[in-house]
């Protein structure tokens, strides 16, 4: 994932009409489970993004995370974390080795929903349905090159907000300035892209307070951009991406992938062999 912009904001989940402190909208019954504790929800692109214009024609103000095995270990070792990504309004399997814990949990229809090809889905619906979005992460020159690459796909994509924050936390009056900016713009869904679990505190501290979609897509931004590459789908399907990732940017990833990855297996093994199966909607 990029780098991220900024620290960590105080989570306020939410002061208005629209926000619910940790009451994520509940999906069919048995479609979620509790990997490791945190909540993945089973969808699909599709249906995730005709979710999201729903939550944005309606003016919400919802957060959508795409998680990983990177996100669900930085919830197992910090419980703060954990409650933001589970009070999510959406939570998608970005990871396949996600999307095989939900089919080991019962869930055998489960399917990748990977946020650098769910942006471009639900840009897709935006430009359909004309709904505005707008962009919040990433360098001004991958913000220009993105989003040209977006509208030239789809024409009809309305983006009438765009910003590269500073490399620094914000101050008061820079934030309440931010937050006024997106409402004044009429960004129904803003994408937003500052890595995790940034990205994350970022979306759960302005529930209630942006009148928009928020999805924490987080790489997404760099791969649309072309300033990155992406993992060959042979690879992406065998789980691997995060090897080809590690190979290409070894000195960021490294702690990443090599602390947490094999922590995962190990405790995801031991929670499906203690018969961990059934999360119960709440």
């Amino acid at each position: 994932m990029q780098q991220v912009r900024h620290e960590a904001t105080a989570v306020k989940i939410g002061t208005g009409s629209q926000a619910v402190a940790g009451a994520p909208l509940p999906l069919p019954a048995n479609r979620s489970r509790r990997i490791l504790g945190m909540r993945v929800d089973a969808t699909s692109y599709d249906a995730a993004a005709e979710q999201v214009i729903t939550w944005a024609k309606a003016g919400e103000s919802r957060y959508v995370c795409v998680s990983t095995v990177h996100m669900v270990m930085e919830g197992h070792d910090r419980a703060e974390f954990q409650r933001i990504v589970n009070a999510a309004d959406l939570v998608t399997p970005d990871g396949m080795p996600l999307v095989w814990g939900l089919k080991l949990l019962g869930i055998p229809s489960a399917t990748r929903v990977y946020g650098p090809d769910l942006t471009p889905v639900v840009c897709e619906h935006a430009a359909r349905e004309g709904v505005p979005v707008g962009f919040y992460g990433g360098t001004p020159e991958v913000l220009d090159r993105m989003i040209a690459n977006l509208t030239a796909r789809y024409p009809g994509l309305q983006v009438v907000y765009r910003h590269s924050p500073p490399f620094r936390p914000l101050t008061a009056e820079e934030e309440a300035r931010e937050i006024e900016e997106i409402r004044a713009s009429g960004a129904r869904i803003l994408f937003v892209g500052l890595g995790c679990p940034k990205q994350e505190q970022w979306m759960a501290a302005r529930r209630g307070r942006i009148d928009a979609v928020m999805l924490g897509v987080g790489a997404a931004f760099d791969f649309l951009a072309g300033a990155k590459r992406q993992a060959p789908d042979l690879i992406q399907s065998l789980g691997l991406e995060w090897l080809f990732r590690l190979a290409t940017e070894p000195r960021r990833l490294w702690r990443r992938y090599l602390y947490n990855n094999p922590r995962f297996v190990v405790l995801f093994a031991a929670q499906v062999l203690k018969g961990r199966t059934q999360w119960e909607a709440h």
